[in-house]
C-alpha cells in the first residue's frame, strides 16, 4: 500500500472560538496541506486529539475530509483505542465512509500483555477489510509493541505498516528484519524520518509538515533517489523545527505554529492548554530564523 504515500500528514483538527469542530476551517487546512506535499492525512488522531472528539465529530470528519480530498491524497482515520470494542466499530465506520485505511494506537493505560496486544489487533482485522496500520508510540500509550509482536501482525493480510514512534532506530531495524518484506515502516517522529530511513523506513507521519511540509518532502525523495548528502542537509536545517514544535505536548505549539503562518486553527480542548508565553517565543524565534515566517 505504498501508494497511501511516503509524506502523510498527521492532521490538527481545527476547532472554532466556541471549541467545536471548525469543518470549514479542516477543509482549509486540508487545501494547505495538499499543496505543500502531503501525500495523505491522518484523521482523528494524536495530532488531531483524537481523546477529545466524540464519535459524531470524528465520523463527520472522516466525510468531510475524504469528500474534499476526493482522490487527490490518501485519507487514514484514525480509529484505535483502549477499548478492542469501540476500536471495531470505528474501523467499520470509517471502513464504510470509504477512508482509504486506518491507523489503530497501542491500547493505552489498560497496559495490556504482549499476546493481548496481538489478540486485540487481531480482532480488528478479523472483523474489516480496510487496509490497517499499527500506531506503535510507547510514550503516550505506556507500553511498547515489541518487534516480534509487530512482525506477527505483519503476517496477517490487512496489517500493511506500522507508524513507529518508538524512538528506537535500533528497534525500526529488528521490524524490518522480522517482518514481511512488503510490510511499510513510517517513522512517527519527524526528527527520525531520515535515520529511519536509513534502515529501511519508507516515510514520516508527520506533525512538521504542516509548517514545512515542502521541505520535509524534499528531503524523503533527496534520499529515496540516492542523493543522501541533499537528504542529510535538509534534515540538520529542519532539526530546530522538528524539536520547538514538540516543546510541550503536541498539538498545543503546532496549533500556535499555524497561527502564525496565517492559518488559525484554533486552541485546543482541555486539558491540552497554549504554550506558555516563553515557549511561544521560543518557536517564534525559530521559524523566523528558518524564514517560515
Amino acid at each position: 500500500m505504498e501508494k497511501l504515500g511516503r509524506l502523510i500528514t498527521a492532521m490538527a483538527t481545527p476547532f472554532d472560538e466556541k471549541g467545536a469542530v471548525n469543518f470549514k476551517k479542516a477543509e482549509e487546512l486540508l487545501e494547505h496541506l495538499i499543496k505543500n506535499g502531503s501525500d495523505g492525512v491522518v484523521v482523528h488522531g494524536t495530532t488531531g486529539e483524537s481523546p477529545t472528539l466524540t464519535h459524531e465529530e470524528e465520523y463527520e470528519l472522516y466525510k468531510t475530509v475524504k469528500r474534499i480530498a476526493a482522490g487527490r491524497i490518501s485519507v487514514i482515520a484514525g480509529t484505535g483505542s483502549n477499548s478492542t470494542d469501540t476500536t471495531i466499530k470505528s474501523t467499520k465506520r470509517a471502513q464504510e465512509i470509504g477512508c482509504d485505511a486506518a491507523l489503530l494506537v497501542v491500547p493505552y493505560y489498560n497496559k495490556p500483555s504482549q499476546e493481548g496486544l496481538y489478540r486485540h489487533f487481531r480482532a480488528v482485522a478479523d472483523n474489516s477489510d480496510i487496509p490497517l496500520i499499527i500506531y506503535n508510540i510507547p510514550g503516550r500509550t505506556g507500553i511498547n509493541m515489541t518487534p516480534e509482536t509487530i512482525a506477527k501482525l505483519s503476517r496477517i493480510k490487512n496489517f500493511i505498516g506500522v507508524k513507529d514512534a518508538a524512538g528506537d532506530v535500533n528497534q525500526t531495524s529488528s521490524i524490518k528484519l522480522l517482518c514481511e518484506d512488503d510490510f511499510i515502516i513510517w517513522s512517527g517522529d519527524d526528527s527520525l524520518t531520515l535515520p529511519m530511513m536509513s534502515v529501511g523506513g519508507y516515510g514520516v507521519i508527520s506533525v512538521v509538515s504542516h509548517i514545512a511540509g515542502k521541505e520535509i518532502k524534499a528531503m524523503i525523495e533527496a534520499f529515496a533517489s540516492g542523493n543522501t548528502k541533499k537528504a542529510a542537509e535538509i534534515h540538520i536545517r529542519l532539526m530546530p523545527i522538528f524539536k520547538v514544535l514538540f516543546i510541550t505536548s503536541n498539538p498545543s505549539p503546532l496549533k500556535y505554529a499555524l497561527k502564525l503562518i496565517g492559518l488559525d486553527c484554533g486552541s485546543t480542548r482541555l486539558p491540552l492548554v497554549e504554550p506558555s508565553e516563553s515557549e511561544k517565543e521560543l518557536i517564534s524565534k525559530v521559524m523566523k530564523e528558518l524564514k517560515i515566517i
